[in-house]
C-alpha cells in the first residue's frame, strides 16, 4: 500500500509533465491557427511616400488572405534605419512583419544601425523596385547629361545636387555616376525627398537625385528628366534614357521587401509567405505599383535571401570603392 507522501510525489510528478506538456503547445497552435489577431506591419517611412502606398496596399491585400488586419505603423528616420531596426527588436511570432529597406546591407556595415542583415530577419518576400533618376528644373541650361558631364569636368565640383540623406540611394548612385564619369559633383544632403525636391524646384540646386518625386513636375513641364537609373527604361517615360544606354556601368533599383524578425515558427512564415506572394503578384498591387513608377521585382523567401547576401557583399565593395565612410564622417 502506498503511502500518502509518494503518492503526493506521484501526483507532483504528474502535474510537472502535464505543465510541460501544455507549455509546449502554444508554438504548435500558433503555427495551425496564425493568425488569431491583427498584425502591425512596420513601415520605416514617412506616411504618404512612395514606400508607404506601396506597403499599405501590399498588406490590404494580404489581410484579405490571412483573414486578419494588418496595421502599418510608420516608424521613419536614420533613411528607414530606425523602423529597421524595431522590426529587427520585435518578438518573431508573426504579429509583428515589415518593410525591409535594401539599404541596411549598406548602413549595417557603416554602423550607423547596430544589426546584422544576414542573421537577424527572416525574409519573406522582395516586392518592388524603384524608378530613380536625374532631373532639372525646366529653366535649366542642362539640356541633356552629356550638359551636365561637360560642367563638371570643366568646372569640378561646381554642379550641384540634391539628394535624400547621406549612405541612402540616391547619394550613392550619384558618386557612383561620377566616379564612372570621371567627374565630382557638389553634393547637398536633406533630410527627405520632398525637401530635396523644393529646393531644386526653386533653382537653389542644379540636380536632384531621388525615386519619382519628379515624375508629375516632369509631365507638367516644369522639370525636365536627363537619364533614369534602371536596368532598361521606364514605361512611364520611355524616351528617357538610362545611365547604362549612355555608357554608365551603373544600376539602381532598391528594390524593397517584406521580412520579420529571425525565429518565425516555419508553418508562420509559410503562411505569410504564400499571403504576401499572392498580394504582389495581384493586378490590384501592379496597378499602384505602375502608378508610383515602383517595378514589381517579386522575389519568394529562399531567393530573396540569397539576393541579400548577393547585396550584401556588393556594399562591401562598394563602401570601399566609394570611400563611404570617410564621406559620412565628413557629413
Amino acid at each position: 500500500m502506498k503511502t500518502s507522501r509518494s503518492m503526493a510525489r506521484r501526483q507532483f510528478v504528474l502535474a510537472g509533465l502535464g505543465a510541460a506538456a501544455v507549455a509546449a503547445v502554444p508554438g504548435r497552435v500558433l503555427a495551425s491557427t496564425y493568425p488569431e489577431r491583427p498584425i502591425t506591419f512596420i513601415c520605416p517611412w514617412p506616411a504618404g511616400g512612395t514606400a508607404d502606398r506601396s506597403m499599405r496596399i501590399i498588406c490590404q491585400i494580404a489581410a484579405r488572405e490571412l483573414g486578419q488586419p494588418i496595421a502599418l505603423e510608420n516608424r521613419a528616420g536614420a533613411s528607414g534605419m530606425i523602423g529597421t531596426k524595431a522590426l529587427a527588436s520585435a518578438r518573431p511570432d508573426g504579429y509583428t512583419i515589415g518593410q525591409i529597406p535594401i539599404s541596411v546591407t549598406r548602413f549595417s556595415q557603416l554602423g550607423t544601425v547596430q544589426l546584422d542583415p544576414l542573421k537577424d530577419f527572416s525574409y519573406i518576400a522582395r516586392t518592388s523596385g524603384q524608378t530613380f533618376g536625374i532631373a532639372v528644373p525646366a529653366r535649366s541650361p542642362f539640356k541633356t547629361l552629356a550638359d551636365v558631364v561637360a560642367r563638371a569636368k570643366a568646372q569640378p565640383g561646381t554642379v550641384t545636387y540634391a539628394h535624400a540623406g547621406i549612405g541612402g540611394a540616391t547619394h550613392v548612385g550619384m558618386e557612383q555616376f561620377a566616379q564612372a564619369a570621371g567627374i565630382k559633383f557638389n553634393a547637398i544632403a536633406y533630410k527627405g525627398g520632398s525637401a530635396a525636391l523644393q529646393d531644386v524646384l526653386g533653382e537653389q540646386v542644379d540636380l536632384l537625385a531621388d525615386s519619382s518625386s519628379w515624375a508629375p513636375h516632369v509631365e507638367a513641364g516644369k522639370m525636365r528628366l536627363l537619364a533614369t537609373w534602371g536596368e532598361a527604361r521606364t514605361p512611364r517615360f520611355k524616351d528617357v534614357p538610362t545611365l547604362k544606354e549612355l555608357g554608365y556601368d551603373v544600376v539602381v533599383e532598391a528594390p524593397n521587401g517584406i521580412g520579420a524578425p529571425k525565429g518565425l515558427p516555419p508553418a508562420v512564415e509559410k503562411r505569410l509567405r504564400e499571403a504576401f506572394r499572392a498580394a504582389v503578384n495581384s493586378e490590384e498591387f501592379r496597378k499602384v505599383a505602375d502608378s508610383i513608377d515602383a517595378p514589381v521585382m517579386y522575389l519568394d523567401a529562399p531567393d530573396y535571401q540569397k539576393y541579400i547576401q548577393a547585396t550584401f557583399q556588393q556594399e562591401t565593395d562598394l563602401i570601399r570603392k566609394l570611400n563611404l565612410k570617410e564621406l559620412m564622417a565628413r557629413g
